[in-house]
C-alpha cells in the first residue's frame, strides 16, 4: 500500500561542522538533519540524501506508525497539552507542505496558500483560487491516508465537485484511494475527537 516517491525531494537541514564524515538523522516528528564536513558541497550531500531516500522514507514511515500506535492506545483522549498540540500541528504544517508538493507536482496542477485549522468537521478544502485548507488532525492518520485527502484536495485544481471525472482524477493517482477513502469514514470521529 506504500507510494511510489521517486521523484519526492526530500527536505532536510543541512548542518557543517568539524567532523570528517556525513550523517543523517532523523527527529521524533520525522524532520531530517544531514551533517556534512565543512568543506563538503552541497551536490555531495545531495547525492548521499538520494542514497540514503528508501532508508530515510521507511524511518520516517516507521515513526508514523509508532505514533499512530500510541494514539490509537490512547484512546478517547479529548485533552492535549499545549506542547503536545503545539507538536502535532507542526508536524502536520511540515508533512502535509510536503506531501501537497509532491502530489501537485505528479498530477500538474497548482495550488495557492496552504492553511492548517483545527476543524471538527472538515479534513480538508480547496479554494477557487486554489488556496487549500488542512485539518492538523490529518497527521493522526496513517500517511497513505493524509496522501489521500492532499489528492483529494488536489483534484479539486481540475474538478471543483465530486463527478466522475474528478473520481478518476483521484484514482490516476491512487488506484487504491477506495480503501484510504473507507478507513477516514471509519475512524474519523475517533481522529476528530482528539
Amino acid at each position: 500500500m506504500g507510494i511510489t516517491e521517486a521523484n519526492d525531494k526530500i527536505s532536510y537541514n543541512l548542518i557543517r561542522s568539524a567532523r570528517k564524515t556525513i550523517a543523517i538523522q532523523i527527529a521524533a516528528d520525522g524532520s531530517v538533519t544531514v551533517r556534512v564536513p565543512k568543506q563538503c558541497s552541497r551536490a555531495a550531500a545531495e547525492k548521499f540524501v538520494e542514497e540514503k531516500r528508501e532508508w530515510i522514507r521507511r524511518k520516517q514511515r516507521e515513526l508514523e506508525q509508532r505514533i499512530w500506535e500510541q494514539e490509537e492506545k490512547k484512546g478517547q483522549q479529548t485533552e492535549w497539552t499545549p506542547e503536545e498540540y503545539l507538536y502535532h500541528r507542526m508536524r502536520a504544517e511540515r508533512i502535509l507542505r510536503e506531501r501537497t508538493e509532491y502530489f501537485a507536482g505528479q498530477m500538474g496542477v497548482s495550488f495557492g496558500r496552504i492553511t492548517i485549522r483545527d476543524q471538527k468537521t472538515r479534513w480538508g478544502s480547496c479554494s477557487a483560487r486554489g488556496n487549500l485548507n488542512f485539518n492538523w488532525r490529518l497527521i493522526l492518520a496513517p500517511l497513505e491516508v493524509l496522501d489521500y485527502v492532499v489528492v483529494h484536495e488536489l483534484a479539486h485544481r481540475r474538478e471543483m465537485n465530486h463527478s466522475d471525472r474528478f473520481w478518476k482524477q483521484v484514482e490516476s493517482v491512487l488506484p487504491d484511494y477506495t480503501w484510504r477513502k473507507a478507513w477516514l469514514k471509519k475512524n474519523g470521529d475517533l481522529l476528530m475527537s482528539r
